[in-house]
């Protein structure tokens, strides 16, 4: 084990189950997604870690000087933490299968984390990511499954960026669906429903 430590919740799941991580959005906690989490795959492992950067109280994953404005030095540090805390929770629960779910922050760390560490995660359910920088190019990706979920009016994520990620992601050979609804930052049933027929697929 590492130091990588977080606060956490954890259901244990049956031997050799899949593991199934989340991330929650700003101001969340490791309680956001985690009983929906349970529901997704039965009998999986599930973690979901409570970022630790505060920002006016609430918890995030990595610091930001403002909206949509990252600070990419200690977004460096930070998902290189969180890679060691997921390489963890693996080796905890014997699992060779790792899903991951984030919104909004929480996409965008685990996205962070995929990007420099391809085979970490098998299958990832991006809601609402912000990635406003320009990705190198990361074969490793190839074959990864992966959902993005988005509002066409969300003013944190503006769908151009969206769109961008997801071509980004379909050039590296990823396997992209992208569920669009017409609202914004919210989290929609339609979302719901398409994050529950990918993680059952």
């Amino acid at each position: 084990m590492t130091d990588a430590t977080y606060i956490h919740a954890t259901t244990r799941g049956r031997a050799g189950a899949p593991l199934l991580m989340t991330f929650h959005g700003t101001g969340g906690n490791e309680h956001q997604f985690h009983g929906f989490a349970e529901r997704l795959i039965p009998g999986a492992h599930v973690v979901s870690p409570r970022g630790d950067v505060l920002e006016g109280g609430m918890s995030r994953y990595f610091r930001r000087t403002g909206e949509g404005v990252y600070d990419m030095a200690d977004l460096e540090q930070r998902r290189e933490k969180m890679a060691r805390f997921m390489l963890d929770q693996k080796a905890r629960t014997g699992s060779s299968h790792l899903a991951g779910l984030g919104y909004s922050n929480g996409a965008n760390i685990l996205m962070a984390v995929a990007l420099v560490h391809p085979d970490l995660v098998d299958r990832m359910v991006l809601m609402h990511p912000l990635i406003p920088w320009s990705p190198e190019p990361q074969p490793g990706l190839a074959g990864r499954r992966i959902l993005i979920t988005a509002g066409k009016r969300d003013p944190i994520c503006p769908a151009p960026m969206t769109q961008a990620l997801a071509d980004y992601l379909v050039d590296q050979g990823a396997e992209v669906t992208l569920e669009w609804h017409a609202g914004g930052h919210e989290i929609t049933q339609g979302e719901v429903q398409a994050v529950t027929d990918f993680m059952a697929g």
